[in-house]
């Protein structure tokens, strides 16, 4: 099963760039984030047509996450964090094909020590007791999505700039640390320990052109799967596209 993830920054743009997408490189799960788009105007008649069937949280303008699968069934399927009140559609898990798919779009926190960066804290704290207790019923499991984290600064284009800020500060990483503690791998340093590969770039002062980005895309893949994820990647070739979103698909190859 080849898994993905892309945060698309917008449906309502991006719906012809996932149909490329979907269409070129056939995964066989996908996890979007920021889809922008009230359930009732989620394209689900139109993935079904190229194969995927779907089940989304979406909300007006802001956040929204959706599951496609192509070939099997979506099952299970359960939207936020059980015990954590949130009015912002930001997770959903589904289990396809014997594996736990959960789907975060994980709070930006604006800047370092605002109220946005305390939810952010607080949200992961909620979303480490999510994974704890389904990771212990759903072993075979890949959490996966935009987590607004760089793991470490091999994941950042200039350490030095962006040292103590949002996606890079030592509480965010510890946090996130925390989960992979839970018994989660990071798919893309199972086989590539080079800096260098970034999954977001920002649409201002060129970044893309000059790879200015953060690897803040991760999928993530239990004990149970370490040894079964024989590849993944991240895909570039979005982002050059026209009207693109900064972000990029991110996958790994699970046999």
């Amino acid at each position: 099963m080849k898994i993905a993830s892309w945060n698309v920054n917008s449906l309502n743009v991006r719906l012809p760039h996932l149909e490329q997408w979907l269409r070129e490189s056939q995964p066989d799960v996908v996890g979007l984030q920021e889809t922008k788009l009230e359930d009732e105007r989620f394209p689900d008649t139109a993935l079904a047509g190229m194969g995927y069937r779907s089940v989304f949280a979406g909300q007006k303008t802001y956040n929204g996450v959706a599951i496609l699968a192509r070939g099997h069934a979506i099952e299970d399927v359960r939207v936020g964090i059980p015990g954590f009140e949130d009015a912002q559609q930001r997770v959903i898990a589904a289990t396809v094909n014997g594996i736990r798919i959960v789907n975060f779009y994980v709070v930006n926190g604006q800047s370092v020590g605002s109220e946005k960066f305390d939810y952010k804290l607080r949200w992961l704290q909620a979303a480490h007791a999510m994974l704890a207790d389904d990771i212990a019923r759903h072993p075979d499991m890949v959490v996966l999505g935009d987590f607004n984290i760089a793991p470490a600064d091999i994941d950042v284009h200039n350490p030095k700039r962006w040292q103590s800020s949002v996606m890079c500060s030592a509480q965010e990483r510890d946090a996130l640390a925390a989960m992979a503690d839970l018994g989660l791998h990071d798919s893309f340093r199972l086989h590539c320990s080079e800096a260098g590969h970034h999954s977001w770039w920002d649409y201002r002062l060129a970044a893309f052109d000059r790879d200015w980005g953060l690897r803040i895309d991760l999928v993530l893949v239990s004990e149970a799967l370490r040894a079964r994820c024989s590849a993944a990647g991240i895909d570039r070739t979005p982002r050059g596209w026209e009207r693109p979103s900064d972000h990029t698909p991110v996958w790994a190859q699970v046999d």
